[in-house]
């Protein structure tokens, strides 16, 4: 059975549960709006809509044949940085020129609460994954170095192995830090080793199983070293797991780097990732997967500064003031102190990767702003991200549209040849990026 065959009737069958079990909540005609109705400071939303199943379509996983790459556009050149890799979802930039590849798949999941959820477990599983053949022998952290500067890296090194699903890395001085899904782990680091063999040390826990359903850490140190601050996201689409399981999630934790001791910096936000420092007001800024089964255009994910002591509105409200009626007891006073983000991305495009561009490799057009990985959609019928966006910044701020930069990721109408994720700058300046499901580092540089 081919897989596209198989995401055709994976599609069917979810249409047709939709259909027959909808009782009326939505029509299963409901057409969807232009997703660039829903990018910018303003984004325009749509009327909420409620399922027993959501729209539903899976990309099934192609991957890459040798001679095939992402597209870019003119100006631009991308190839292959570092291939055979297992689900790569970060990169990381060591401060000798090496870059780390973090390989990494979900924690077995637990405690699952809802009929409905052994289908869309299964089909998120699908989405995000790839099936279990891609990600065997994954959790690891793999060295790659190009020493002879031709962009693509000679040598592939185990630095770090048997990892509890790896995601966020950050350097101060020699202590290298990993956050774990449970905890950051801090590890003895020398310039130039391609193997780390000392064991690490926790740091800090973090909040892991039984369910553990954002899984991923990021991890960013404070621009003085003396802070971390990672992301921590909801154990829940929408806290259908009970208020307890959300106990200090879907907030930024800022932890001491000497003691471990941590405090929730903001929170209110459902699944936090890419957390950078914007070069110009030295900010904090975050991308976030906004909720779902609220419809197909609902509820847009977005990019956001984070305010100290911040609350951004999950799970009782959306975009400000927008209130989710599906949670309960309802908090009409944290609804109302809610912050609205700075910029929306579109529904449902998962954005889990993000740096801000300040070297000179890539033309000037890129100078500032913020490259985004989006993941793309699996929750809505019309597929949405899967690709690269450049969002231009002004004295602090987005300042204009997303610009699509690397895209080529779908192949038709039920593929995908992969699945970005994690971003980096290399030392050279050019663009890194982590594709999953692809099993590879792509390499963004200015056209010769």
């Amino acid at each position: 059975m081919s897989r596209s065959f198989l995401s055709r009737n994976l599609r069917v069958l979810a249409f047709s549960l939709l259909c027959g079990c909808s009782l009326g909540l939505t029509a299963c005609s409901e057409d969807e709006a232009d997703p660039s109705s829903e990018i910018g400071a303003n984004p325009k939303l749509p009327a909420q809509s409620q399922y027993l199943l959501p729209p539903m379509h899976i990309a099934s996983v192609v991957g890459w044949k040798e001679s095939e790459t992402p597209v870019v556009p003119k100006g631009l050149q991308i190839k292959a940085f570092a291939t055979g890799l297992k689900h790569p979802r970060a990169v990381y930039l060591l401060p000798n020129g090496d870059i780390l590849a973090i390989e990494s798949v979900a924690p077995p999941e637990a405690a699952i609460k809802r009929p409905k959820d052994l289908v869309m477990g299964w089909i998120e599983a699908m989405a995000t994954s790839g099936g279990k053949a891609s990600t065997e022998g994954s959790n690891r952290i793999t060295l790659l170095r190009d020493a002879d500067g031709d962009g693509v890296a000679e040598v592939k090194e185990t630095f770090l192995d048997h990892l509890n699903s790896p995601f966020g890395v950050a350097l101060v001085g020699n202590d290298l830090y990993v956050a774990a899904t449970d905890a950051i782990i801090r590890y003895p680091y020398q310039s130039g080793e391609t193997k780390i063999s000392a064991p690490g040390t926790v740091l800090t826990d973090l909040p892991g199983g039984p369910i553990d359903h954002h899984w991923t850490k990021s991890l960013v140190a404070s621009e003085d070293g003396r802070l971390l601050y990672v992301g921590v996201g909801s154990n829940s689409n929408i806290t259908e797991n009970g208020l307890e399981a959300e106990k200090d999630r879907a907030s930024i934790w800022e932890v001491d780097r000497q003691t471990g001791r941590h405090r929730i910096f903001a929170d209110g936000l459902r699944n936090p990732n890419g957390l950078s420092w914007e070069p110009q007001t030295h900010a904090l800024w975050t991308v976030v997967n906004e909720r779902d089964e609220l419809g197909p255009n609902l509820v847009p994910d977005y990019m956001t500064s984070v305010k100290d002591g911040g609350f951004y509105g999950w799970p009782y409200s959306y975009f400000g003031q927008n209130v989710d009626p599906r949670v309960e007891p309802q908090r009409p006073d944290l609804v109302a102190k809610a912050i609205i983000p700075d910029y929306a991305l579109s529904s449902h495009v998962a954005p889990l990767g993000m740096v801000f561009y300040t070297a000179e490799n890539l033309p000037a057009q890129y100078q500032g702003g913020a490259f985004i990985g989006e993941h793309g959609s699996w929750n809505r019928y019309q597929f949405n991200g899967y690709k690269v966006v450049y969002v231009p910044f002004k004295d602090g701020r987005p300042s204009g549209k997303p610009e699509d930069v690397v895209t080529g990721f779908l192949r038709g109408e039920d593929e995908t040849h992969g699945r970005p994720v994690g971003l980096a700058v290399d030392k050279a300046g050019a663009l890194l990026i982590a594709d999953d499901v692809g099993d590879t580092i792509w390499r963004v540089t200015g056209a010769l």
